[in-house]
């Protein structure tokens, strides 16, 4: 157990935590604004899956990470305007849509890897960029520093939401709908058009939080590559509480324990494998089981709209 707490272990911890971040945040800002307009998505995963697909597809066929990452983000964001199809226009229950997106994803990922790129191993992803200057600092440039890009982005993503949902009118528009649509709607903002614009956005998000993992994270794809990892981004969004800092915060302890469960199988700690996998998923039920007490969640959430009713 002694072999964890080396200096050189516990930076490795903290540089792995901060790349294993990067799909959960993504995915769970994107699952924020959906909710925070009043729809759950818990299609996440099914969106991720399929992103992490097409991105390592395009990304082999064309040599190209960013068309690759371009192509995730469309898919993702099909699948999300599909959701949305559902849930708003058709007004089918959001929990049933979701899970029902998740298994087409899921189905579909591993289909059409199967069928169209059969025994393609791995694929060179985004290389680290090492900030100027700040990279150069002893230990810290190394850990913070010299990341991918799309480790960047994400992390750049959390105040640029926050500036989004509490600084612009759009992201007003997006809180009244969550909070009161009957209200938004008589202040003349089209509920089904923001839910439609949130869920649409959510899904580009969580296409880019699979390619995250397929074509920088680990290079390459495989059946069920995200393990449930959307469903946690959904946890997530209630452990921060609809809030992009929440978000942040909940990204960077799943993924620490995720990076300390590897470590330990890595150091050969005599814990049992199966019990180190279990971690960030147990963590999940204990965190929805005491966030669900302390906060309140968007009083529209879930909940069905149509003009003129009362």
């Amino acid at each position: 157990m002694g072999d964890l707490f080396t200096l050189p272990v516990l930076l490795g911890i903290i540089y792995s935590g901060i790349r294993f971040a990067t799909p959960y945040l993504f995915a769970a800002i994107g699952e924020t604004f959906s909710q925070r307009s009043g729809v759950l998505n818990l299609g996440v995963d099914g969106m991720m899956l399929m992103g992490a697909y097409s991105g390592f597809f395009v990304a082999v066929k064309t040599n190209n990470l960013w068309l690759g990452l371009l192509a995730a983000a469309l898919t993702g964001g099909l699948m999300g305007l599909l959701m949305a199809v559902i849930s708003v226009t058709f007004q089918a229950t959001q929990g049933i849509s979701g899970i029902g997106l998740h298994i087409l994803g899921l189905g579909l990922s591993t289909l059409l890897f199967t069928t169209t790129m059969g025994g393609v191993g791995t694929i060179g992803g985004f290389p680290p960029v090492r900030i100027p200057l700040l990279g150069e600092i002893p230990y810290i440039g190394d850990i913070f520093f010299n990341h991918n890009i799309l480790v960047y982005f994400a992390f750049l993503l959390v105040p640029v939401s926050n500036w989004i949902l509490y600084k612009t009118t759009f992201g007003l528009q997006v809180r009244a709908v969550g909070q009161s649509p009957e209200a938004a709607d008589t202040l003349g903002v089209s509920v089904k058009g923001i839910r439609y614009i949130t869920v649409t956005l959510g899904g580009i998000l969580a296409g880019i939080a699979g390619a995250s993992i397929s074509i920088a994270l680990i290079n390459v794809f495989q059946e069920n590559i995200t393990n449930g990892m959307g469903f946690i981004a959904v946890a997530l969004v209630y452990f921060g509480a609809w809030r992009p800092t929440g978000v942040l915060f909940g990204s960077l302890l799943f993924s620490f324990v995720n990076a300390l469960q590897q470590w330990v199988q890595l150091k050969g700690i005599p814990i049992p494998a199966g019990m180190a996998v279990m971690l960030p998923y147990i963590l999940t039920i204990v965190v929805l089981a005491f966030s669900s007490r302390r906060i309140s969640k968007p009083a529209a959430l879930t909940k069905k709209f149509e003009r003129g009713e009362s």
